[in-house]
């Protein structure tokens, strides 16, 4: 797979306030979807992660810049990159833009790798470890 990924979403109806501006818990939930399908697209899920090494990533920070108001059925795209790889974290930008190019929102998200059992940090299992290790180095810096 090339980094960073990028998963397609179309603004609905009900992604919307009155005004027709897309509310702003909706760029979270999207930007929780890229994450979950980046890890599909390397056939890594999350499930996996927990039935074969009882541990998941959670967030344990998000920050979220809003850029630009997305409207009412625009055609965006989630771009997920990985940009940090620690003994149980992993730090990764997530960008949310038009078919343009523009940005909507910009996310900075800090996981960390924990026992599903206790929610205490453990080290990020391989698989998953090599795969952010190669995202690492096919997206430019910052």
């Amino acid at each position: 797979m090339n980094w960073p990924h990028r998963w397609p979403i179309r603004v609905y109806y009900e992604d919307t306030d009155a005004g027709g501006i897309v509310y702003h818990a909706n760029y979270l939930r999207w930007a929780e979807r890229g994450r979950t399908e980046s890890l599909r697209a390397i056939n890594l899920p999350h499930q996996v992660m927990i039935e074969r090494h009882a541990s998941m990533l959670v967030v344990r920070r998000i920050e979220v810049e809003y850029v630009a108001p997305a409207r009412l059925d625009e055609s965006l795209v989630v771009e997920t990159a990985v940009r940090r790889l620690g003994g149980a974290s992993v730090d990764l930008t997530q960008d949310i833009r038009d078919e343009a190019g523009g940005y909507k929102a910009r996310l900075l998200v800090g996981l960390v790798c924990v026992r599903a059992e206790g929610v205490r940090p453990v080290p990020v299992p391989e698989p998953w470890r090599s795969a952010f290790r190669a995202a690492l180095e096919t997206v430019p810096p910052a």
